[in-house]
């Protein structure tokens, strides 16, 4: 009986390594990568110049709870989007915690 559960353990191990690699190659890093983004959009502030998901470059005029106000260039079209279809913010800011 003991040979037989030693037996399971040793064809369980190889399983059990690769979702452990599996999981400090991809989980950990895509979880670390979506804390980033959320901090981001959290300290986006008036006057940044954001992209989009969808590409569409434009300033921050407003913000409210989970939508943003941007203003796009050549006739100053406004759009108002959520915060999360922000990708990114081009404005860098001058931390003075840091």
């Amino acid at each position: 009986m003991s040979q037989d559960t030693l037996a399971m353990l040793v064809s369980f191990l190889p399983l059990v390594l690769i979702f452990v690699v599996m999981y400090f190659i991809l989980i950990r890093p895509q979880k670390k990568k979506d804390k980033e983004t959320q901090k981001m959009r959290n300290n986006i502030q008036v006057g940044d110049e954001v992209i989009t998901i969808g590409g569409i470059i434009g300033l921050v005029v407003s913000l409210k709870e989970d939508n943003v106000v941007i203003e796009t260039a050549g006739e100053r079209n406004k759009i108002r989007i959520k915060r999360w279809a922000i990708q990114s913010n081009e404005t860098i800011h001058d931390d003075a915690d840091a």
